[in-house]
């Protein structure tokens, strides 16, 4: 049976680290290379990078940064941002990436997951679909850092995502995001129980009990970012709890 893993979220914008709520990252939090050190001593089992302004700057990823990064990072490392074409893709993945996380581009550049996932195989290749919750109770799915809403189902572009060949599809509740009150467990439940990859829950994590919910949603992984750098809540000790309520975890 695969471990479930615990993954912490950097989010980076200009010349570091940042947070806030609701995808308002604003509040810098700081060095990223400092961090990934930290977590590579806690010994988490992978770590998310995403690049959130890349995008919404209309630019691509930085190489030199990824290189610099990974060559400190002895982790599984998933980075985003930026990523429009298959080029990205592989530049990342020649500079120490282990997999890319492609979002906007799931909606904007049709074709993507398919040709990377064909050339480079769907283990590395992660569909990041963000959603936010309108008022009327429809989970829509947002592109450009949760700037612009694309009207569209998140189940629909789950399993879109899977039939081009993602290995994996990662879910964060943009309303959640920095609260840490807790997942949307619906959304995580209604894309688990539409695809057969695993899902990753992000967006909210405030407790250890907040990963077991996502579990029993259907998640099979959790990514929290807000929870490890405002609480003295740490990644082993969410590891404990989960393998505590009966999920296997690497030991």
């Amino acid at each position: 049976m695969l471990k479930t893993r615990i993954i912490p979220t950097l989010l980076y914008r200009d010349f570091g680290l940042v947070k806030g709520v609701g995808f308002d990252s604003r509040r810098a939090i700081g060095n990223p290379l400092q961090a990934i050190k930290v977590y590579e001593m806690r010994g988490v089992d992978e770590l998310i990078f995403l690049d959130v302004r890349a995008t919404l700057e209309g630019r691509g990823p930085d190489f030199a940064l990824i290189d610099d990064l990974a060559d400190e990072c002895f982790m599984p490392l998933t980075v985003g941002g930026g990523v429009r074409g298959v080029d990205d893709v592989r530049g990342l993945l020649r500079v120490g990436a282990d997999k890319v996380a492609i979002n906007t581009g799931l909606i904007e550049c049709p074709g993507l997951v398919r040709d990377a996932a064909d050339q480079f195989g769907s283990q590395c290749i992660v569909a990041s679909i963000d959603v936010r919750r309108r008022a009327d109770g429809a989970v829509t799915v947002w592109t450009r850092s949760g700037t612009n809403d694309t009207g569209r189902d998140l189940v629909e572009v789950a399993v879109e995502a899977e039939r081009d060949g993602a290995g994996e599809i990662l879910v964060t509740s943009a309303d959640a995001d920095g609260t840490l009150g807790g997942y949307d467990l619906e959304s995580i439940g209604r894309v688990a129980c539409a695809v057969g990859i695993p899902v990753i829950a992000s967006g909210g994590a405030g407790t250890s009990e907040h990963f077991v919910e996502a579990l029993g949603a259907g998640a099979s992984a959790v990514a929290a970012a807000a929870m490890f750098h405002f609480t003295e809540q740490t990644p082993l000790e969410g590891r404990r709890h989960i393998g505590a309520a009966g999920y296997p975890v690497r030991r």
